[in-house]
């Protein structure tokens, strides 16, 4: 019976501060950075996981990650693979971690992480990329992952069931669909705050001609900004505040950028404040309102559709519970039927949620309408399957497992702190004191 034997975790990190990539109104200079964890058994399977952030507190996850791995050594590896639902359950469960969430944050990324490992290992051994493997997993198997804690007044098993049996009709034309054509995406790479105009149009002009036909903006800086930023567009665009405002600022700033017909705005508040989603939504009609990135839950994406508070909601990867949780949350998504645009970006969330939106409209949602995957055009060169962008549109992953693999020497290389990348980079960074206040004596 083949065990698990090891689960190694890395800190890895990437200077993107040094050209302002990834700059918004609130995350004004991330290093983007992931908390790797590789699990290992002695019959030599292996499976890859990570969790994103924006640099400092990288470790923190990485602990985490350390934390709960030791619920798994030793343990029978089939035993986990095959019942991923109990394999969840086990680590967002532990009676005496779970205080430290519960079910949110750190504690809760750091079990995502292991929790996607696992699928990594089972995608592997089945020699399917995960999108793949979920759209022709049985609606029962599918249902068992799911842990409908919190969720069942809103979605039950029963209903779980229903929506994933309906999705078997017609489910293998749409996995040759998605085979011959991909998923329709949009990009953000040239909506950074940081960039300038002249940047912003250049990126602009070059997303038009990859085919995109949307791109998003960040705004919440500055109103006047805002409305010069918006007007140099050549696509239609989404504006994306990334919590910056209170309630009635979000509805006074947004009103003010109408005249520009923004596609949605995302995240216009904080992403705990459902009845301000809500509020914000009925003041800025017909704007849409998205989110989703930051959530911490499938029990706060609840509250959300039953409060009426989004248009779009826009799952993340790493920020839930791993793969079981965005399964729930597709499904609870399906239920109150509104579209899913994940979030992506960042350093391999476009490898990672890919899958989502491919299993999605396989066997879940089962409609391009209104959906779409967001782009950014870094790092990918990192991974062993990079995405591909083929006139604007996701194409369809093709190797065995979730896509989280990043190159060993890609890891190496900016492992923090003491990385052969970060000793060129030295303190230029915002993670390593460029953006930092001298050390004190505590005082």
């Amino acid at each position: 019976m083949p065990s698990i034997t090891s689960i190694a975790t890395q800190d890895v990190r990437f200077p993107t501060s040094l050209e302002l990539d990834g700059s918004d109104a609130v995350n004004v200079d991330p290093d983007y950075s992931a908390a790797y964890v590789v699990i290992r058994t002695d019959a030599g399977h292996e499976g890859h996981g990570f969790v994103f952030s924006c640099g400092r507190g990288n470790e923190i996850l990485t602990a985490a990650i350390d934390a709960y791995a030791r619920l798994l050594v030793g343990r029978d590896i089939d035993e986990l693979i095959y019942d991923l639902g109990a394999a969840s359950r086990l680590l967002i469960h532990d009676s005496q971690l779970r205080w430290l969430g519960p079910e949110k944050g750190v504690t809760q990324m750091a079990c995502g992480a292991l929790v996607s490992a696992l699928w990594d290992i089972r995608a592997r051994r089945e020699n399917k990329p995960l999108w793949l493997l979920l759209a022709e997993m049985t609606p029962e198997e599918l249902v068992s992952v799911v842990d409908f804690t919190h969720i069942r007044d809103a979605l039950s098993p029963e209903e779980a069931l229903e929506i994933l049996r309906a999705g078997q009709d017609g489910r293998d034309q749409r996995i040759a669909e998605l085979k011959a054509d991909g998923f329709p995406a949009y990009t953000t790479s040239p909506g950074w705050l940081g960039y300038s105009d002249e940047k912003l149009v250049r990126l602009s002009k070059e997303a038009a001609a990859e085919g995109f036909s949307m791109i998003k903006l960040k705004v919440g800086g500055d109103i006047n900004d805002d409305r010069r930023r918006m007007a140099l567009g050549n696509l239609p665009i989404a504006i994306d505040a990334n919590q910056r405002w209170e309630v009635s600022e979000a509805i006074e700033w947004v009103n003010q950028l109408a005249e520009f017909h923004p596609y949605w705005i995302e995240e216009p508040t904080s992403t705990d404040d459902v009845l301000g989603h809500a509020e914000i939504r009925k003041g800025v009609a017909p704007v849409r309102v998205a989110t989703g990135e930051a959530v911490a839950s499938r029990i706060i994406f609840k509250q959300l559709l039953q409060a009426g508070a989004i248009d779009v909601l826009q799952l993340d990867s790493t920020r839930v519970g791993g793969v079981n949780e965005n399964i729930a949350i597709l499904l609870l998504a399906a239920k109150f039927g509104v579209p899913v645009c994940p979030h992506a970006g960042g350093v391999g969330l476009c490898e990672l949620v890919q899958h989502f939106s491919f299993f999605d409209y396989a066997l879940v949602g089962r409609s391009h309408e209104n959906r779409m995957i967001e782009f950014v055009d870094h790092l990918h060169e990192h991974f062993a399957e990079p995405v591909r962008i083929i006139n604007g549109r996701y194409a369809a992953p093709e190797l065995p497992g979730t896509g989280a693999e990043m190159l060993s020497v890609s890891r190496d290389r900016w492992e923090f702190p003491a990385g052969e990348g970060w000793q060129e980079v030295g303190n230029r960074a915002a993670v390593t004191g460029a953006a930092l206040a001298p050390a004190g004596d505590g005082r």
